[in-house]
């Protein structure tokens, strides 16, 4: 499997178990990593953030952060976990347990620093399909910087994702025109009985497939 941005990197509805499987390599300890993201519509807050160890290396310290974009670099801290212990093995690490509030369909940057590893500790990365993409690397750092201060950046994808916890919808998605102007439906109703039941849910028949309306 291939570093897939919404899938494996970037902001993530699923937290991604399985190995990215990139070829190619990238130091993250004694490093500060943070790549581009925008969120999904309807996002409430950040819940975790995580990173591939393409390598089983000696415990460290990790931190994880989320960042205001900027069209240069990571602007301000807007949310922080600085104590997560990477532990010895290779496999995706994960801060968890985290809220932080961010604007749908926004920019932002996700951010990973690790302490220095006597063996050099890799995660994965890829240079395919990444016009626009931009990654910013701070070497020899011991902390994520607040605000970010190296320029230094790369078109790449790196392992590095935030799970989003999304806004479960509100009313029915229908409008309803009156005095010329549209209304959200809230609820729809039937009466079974002579008692008013809420609708839950509305299908459509559409080439001989049901669609969910609401």
């Amino acid at each position: 499997m291939a570093l897939v941005k919404g899938t494996n990197c970037g902001f993530v509805t699923v937290a991604p178990t399985s190995d990215p499987g990139e070829i190619t390599h990238t130091e993250v300890d004694n490093h500060a990593v943070a790549i581009i993201g925008t969120t999904p519509a309807g996002v409430i807050k950040i819940t975790e953030i995580g990173w591939w160890c393409d390598t089983a290396t000696e415990a460290a310290n990790f931190e994880v952060a989320i960042y205001v974009w900027g069209s240069y670099k990571p602007g301000a801290i807007i949310g922080v976990s600085r104590t997560n212990a990477k532990g010895t093995s290779a496999g995706w690490k994960r801060a968890a347990g985290l809220d932080i509030t961010l604007e749908p369909e926004t920019k932002y940057y996700i951010a990973v620093q690790l302490d220095n590893t006597n063996t050099t500790t890799y995660s994965n990365y890829s240079t395919e399909n990444v016009s626009g993409e931009k990654t910013m690397n701070d070497d020899n750092v011991d902390t994520l910087p607040d605000p970010w201060t190296d320029y230094t950046w790369i078109e790449k994808l790196v392992g590095i994702y935030a799970l989003v916890e999304t806004e479960a919808p509100v009313g029915t998605n229908i409008k309803i025109n009156i005095a010329d102007d549209f209304k959200d439906v809230e609820s729809m109703k039937i009466n079974i009985g002579d008692v008013w039941k809420d609708v839950a849910e509305v299908k459509q028949n559409i080439g001989d497939a049901w669609k969910v309306v609401y």
